[in-house]
């Protein structure tokens, strides 16, 4: 199959479909690849870099569309380039059908299977393929870049002859992808960084990044949002009510505000009123990463950066991942790539487009002829929704107590159990033995009893960490062995041998072990 890129004709878009990397990994699953001259060349590609790799480089986007059985782009078609797709040809593009149902009924007419990567569920076995999330991830990083080239001072604290710096303050709102990528960044820059989101389920995520959960006085919890495809579920109004009265009292704190709550094909919710903007200090600085849906904050304009009365410059760019248009579009491509590799199973040249397959089928909107738009859902969800996993009963502190006790009882038992065994064995044995074995075998059994209880009710992982602070022990069986080793009695020395590898090996582990520990807090 022939892959064609066009060069993307929307106002300010500097992304490209199709990186020369990207042109060779398609090459290897049979298929050619052709790309229209200059196509890369705001995304730092140029025609050279694609010949270079094998690509053909057309002069013009209609020898694209006329030669490549598959176009793959990154925005949806214009009007005039749907009106070039013929029957039986693929595009691969963002498209958001919801949003554009007289482009999908064109695409049908003109009998193209579309498959929009704005589509691709969100299940583990397609991340490869989530163009959102490795787009989302761009714009919250960018987002923190482009707060701090609008704020006025360091991130990070710092004190100096010159005075003392305090750290910037960053309030992130939502936790998705986008969210995430900007609360790394922040706290790599040395802010100090609060996060909010309506899961509460993420507030370990966040604490495990270095921020702050911001936790609301709310008695009732949001939903898991897995049910509107991975996005937070809409909150209720009065959740709603306790969100903006947290906002208040933060908004006079805040340096930066970053919101990223957006659900596809909604309008971005209004998280971030007039009011709280006049709250916070000039200087201060937000960056509204919903804009394009409208926007998390009240005074938002799309594509503009604009400064308000107070000093409060609010960024409402729409082209965050086209302003880093190299990585951006090498993340793209990946996920182009990825989606081609699932459509070519048997690496043959030919597409299959197999809509048994829960990716392939969700993201497809138009196929021979048809609206498949919208997918059912996934059959993951599915048989998640036809077999919810029962709840643990709560246990009352009674039934708790006693079932504390049945346990104590068991292990009790068992543990007297253990020791009349061994104390009939060795009443036993000093029937028969010497007296002189005797005094032996006592201290080596209560030798076998303090360090299986001492090892045993050690947590296993801490193992590793223990073995480096057991050389000493270990020298001292070494020790033990060598007195023994000259005893004469070929047992002893065979014994006493094993017993000096052993200890061995336990003590140049437990230095290899301790050097991989200390590395791990060394900068190289």
């Amino acid at each position: 199959m022939k892959i064609g890129a066009p060069r993307e004709i929307f106002e300010g878009e500097n992304r490209v479909a199709m990186t020369p990397d990207s042109a060779l990994q398609l090459q290897k699953l049979g298929h050619s690849c052709l790309i229209e001259a200059g196509a890369g060349k705001k995304a730092g590609f140029s025609d050279d870099a694609y010949a270079a790799a094998g690509v053909t480089v057309v002069p013009d986007a209609a020898s694209v569309f006329t030669l490549a059985d598959v176009v793959v782009k990154v925005r949806g078609p214009e009007k005039s380039e749907a009106e070039m797709l013929r029957k039986g040809q693929t595009l691969i593009s963002f498209f958001w059908p919801a949003q554009n149902a007289e482009l999908l009924e064109l695409c049908k007419d003109k009998g193209a299977t579309v498959i929009a990567m704005d589509m691709v569920p969100r299940i583990s076995r397609a991340q490869k393929m989530d163009a959102l999330s490795s787009m989302a991830n761009i714009a919250g990083y960018r987002a923190v870049i482009e707060a701090g080239n609008n704020f006025g001072r360091f991130f990070t604290g710092q004190v100096t002859a010159a005075g003392k710096v305090p750290p910037a303050k960053v309030l992130i709102v939502g936790a998705g992808v986008a969210g995430l990528a900007a609360i790394g960044t922040s706290t790599s820059l040395g802010a100090i960084t609060y996060a909010f989101d309506v899961r509460p389920e993420v507030a370990e995520q966040i604490e495990s990044m270095g921020a702050e959960f911001v936790y609301l006085d709310f008695s009732e919890q949001q939903t898991d949002g897995a049910a509107t495809g991975g996005y937070a579920a809409p909150s209720s109004p009065e959740f709603r009510e306790a969100q903006l009265k947290k906002f208040r009292e933060l908004a006079p704190e805040m340096d930066i505000v970053i919101t990223t709550a957006l659900i596809p094909g909604r309008p971005a919710p209004k998280l971030w009123t007039e009011d709280m903007v006049r709250m916070m200090k000039p200087g201060s600085v937000i960056v509204d990463l919903a804009a394009e849906r409208g926007g998390n904050c009240d005074l938002t304009v799309p594509d503009q950066k604009i400064v308000t009365d107070n000093g409060v410059t609010i960024v409402g760019y729409t082209d965050f991942p086209s302003r880093m248009a190299t990585q951006a579009s090498t993340l793209y491509s990946n996920n182009i790539r990825h989606m081609l590799t699932d459509l070519t199973p048997k690496k043959d040249g030919v597409i299959f487009q197999n809509m048994e397959d829960d990716v392939i089928r969700g993201a497809t909107v138009t196929n021979d002829g048809a609206i498949t738009y919208p997918p059912p859902p996934p059959k993951i969800a599915a048989i998640a929704a036809a077999k919810p996993k029962e709840k643990a009963k709560e246990l009352t502190p009674e039934e708790r107590r006693a079932q504390e006790v049945a346990e104590f009882r068991k292990q009790t038992t068992s543990q007297v159990g253990l020791l009349a065994v061994g104390g009939a064995l060795m009443l036993l044995a000093g029937y028969f033995a010497p007296v002189s074995f005797m005094s032996h075998f006592i201290v080596f059994v209560l030798a076998c009893f303090v360090g299986f209880q001492v090892i045993w009710n050690v947590s296993h992982s801490l193992h590793t960490p223990l073995m480096a602070v057991t050389n000493a022990i270990s020298s001292i069986i070494i020790v033990g062995a060598l007195l023994q080793i000259g005893s004469g009695s070929w047992l002893v020395v065979v014994l006493a041998s094993l017993s000096v590898l052993m200890a061995g090996v336990n003590i140049f582990g437990g230095f290899l072990v301790t050097r991989r520990m200390l590395a791990m807090f060394q900068k190289s």
